[in-house]
C-alpha cells in the first residue's frame, strides 16, 4: 500500500499503523495522533517511512497543569500536488520530563529541542548539543511554565491600562486580579512580608426574617402614601389605627390629575389676594391707565378726515365736540337765458338788461 492510501485510512486504522496504544483524530484539516512517551521515536519513524512525512516543520510543548508537558511535532508529506499534514503528540509528567531526542529521525529537530528544553525544562536524551538557545546563561527558570514567577510584574506594574480607581477618573477601585504566574507581592519579591495583608471581605450572613421590613402591598388605584386621606393628619393621629375604616374607603379611586398640574406635593400654596390700594388724592381721573383702550380701534372722524392711519401707537387727544353751525341762507338759483346770460329768475326776460342785473 502506498503512503497516500495508508494516510487516507486514518484515523480509523490508527491502531494498525501506530500501535494499539495510539489514538487519532481529524479536525480542521489536520490529522493528530497521540502516542505514549515510550513510542515517541517509533511513531516518528512510522510517519516518515510509512506515511511519507519527510518534511519536518516544528517541535514544541504545552504545559498542561495537572497532566504534564504535551510535546508536539508537526510534520508533512509533500508530493503529487497535495500536502498531507500530521501532528504527533506525546505527554510526559512534570516530575520526569524526559524524552529521547528526535535528531536521528529529523535532523531539523535539533534546535527545536534546544528551545523546548530552555523554555519548559524538558530533557532530550542523546541530544548532541543541548545548551540554551535564546536566553542568557545567567537566566534562571523556564519562562513558559505555568508556575514560572513573572518577577518583572511584581516589581513593576503592567504598562497597559490601569485598574479602575488607579487613574485620574476617580472611580471605585475593584479587587485586583493577579494573572497566572504573578504571585502576591507580599509573599514573593523584594517587598515580601513588608506589605499589610489585604483586608478580607466580610461574609454576608443570612438576614433574619424579623429584620427584613414587610413590603407594603398597595394597588395602583390607591395611589402613593402622599395621596391617601390620612397623609394630611399629624404624626400622632397617623399612628393610631382607624377603627372606622371600611373596605369602601380603602378602595377609593385615584384622583385624575393632568401632567401640567403635577402631584399634590408639588401644588404651590394659594397666594393671598392683595388689597386694592386706595386712590391717591389729586390723581386725575381721566388718565389713560384708568380708562384703557384697545390698541387697534376704529378711527375717529377727525382721524379719518386728517388721513391718519387707524390704530396708531399713540392715542390722539380727543377732539372737542363741534358746535352745530347755523344754517346758511340758500341763494336763489340763477338762470341762464337763451343768449347765455345770467339773470334773476324773478326778472323778466329783457335782453337789454345788463349782465349785472342793474340798470344804469
Amino acid at each position: 500500500m502506498i503512503a497516500a492510501d495508508l494516510y487516507s485510512t486514518l484515523p480509523d486504522a490508527v491502531a494498525d499503523v501506530f500501535g494499539a496504544d495510539a489514538t487519532a483524530a481529524h479536525a480542521y484539516d489536520l490529522l493528530t495522533v497521540d502516542v505514549p512517551a515510550a513510542s515517541w521515536i517509533t511513531a516518528l519513524e512510522t510517519a516518515r517511512d510509512a506515511l511519507g512525512c519527510t518534511y519536518f516543520d516544528w517541535l514544541s510543548a504545552v504545559d498542561e497543569p495537572g497532566t504534564g508537558f504535551r510535546v508536539c511535532a508537526h510534520i508533512a508529506a509533500l508530493g503529487d500536488g497535495t500536502v498531507r499534514r500530521l501532528l504527533v503528540r506525546t505527554t510526559v509528567p512534570h516530575e520526569a520530563a524526559t524524552l529521547p531526542t528526535a535528531v536521528g529521525v529529523y535532523a531539523g529537530a535539533a534546535w527545536h529541542e534546544r528551545e523546548t528544553h530552555e523554555m519548559f525544562g524538558i530533557g532530550f536524551e542523546d541530544h548532541p548539543h543541548l545548551v540554551p538557545l535564546l536566553l542568557p546563561d545567567s537566566f534562571e527558570g523556564h519562562p513558559l511554565r505555568k508556575d514560572f514567577v513573572l518577577a518583572a510584574r511584581v516589581a513593576k506594574a503592567w504598562p497597559g491600562a490601569k485598574e479602575p480607581g488607579e487613574s485620574e477618573h476617580g472611580g471605585p477601585k475593584r479587587r485586583t486580579m493577579l494573572p497566572p504566574g504573578v504571585p502576591d507581592p507580599n509573599e514573593w519579591g523584594p517587598l515580601k512580608g513588608q506589605l499589610p495583608p489585604a483586608p478580607a471581605r466580610p461574609a454576608r450572613g443570612a438576614r433574619a426574617a424579623g429584620d427584613r421590613p414587610v413590603r407594603r402591598a398597595r394597588s395602583a388605584s390607591e395611589g402613593s402614601a402622599a395621596q391617601r386621606p390620612d397623609a394630611t393628619q399629624g404624626p400622632d393621629t397617623a399612628q393610631q389605627p382607624d377603627a372606622e375604616a371600611t373596605p369602601q374607603a380603602a378602595a377609593r379611586p385615584r384622583r385624575s390629575r393632568s401632567v401640567s398640574q403635577g402631584s399634590a406635593s408639588q401644588q404651590p400654596p394659594a397666594a393671598p389676594t392683595p388689597a386694592t390700594p386706595a386712590e391717591a388724592p389729586g390723581r386725575a381721573q381721566d388718565a389713560p391707565w384708568h380708562d384703557a383702550r384697545p390698541a387697534f380701534d376704529e378711527p375717529s372722524d377727525a382721524a379719518r378726515d386728517s388721513g391718519e392711519p387707524a390704530g396708531s401707537g399713540e392715542q390722539a387727544p380727543e377732539a372737542p365736540e363741534k358746535q352745530p353751525e347755523a344754517p346758511r341762507p340758500t341763494a336763489e338759483p340763477e338762470e341762464h337765458d337763451k343768449h347765455g346770460k345770467r339773470g334773476n329768475a324773478d326778472s323778466p326776460d329783457n335782453p337789454d338788461t345788463p349782465a349785472g342785473g342793474d340798470t344804469a
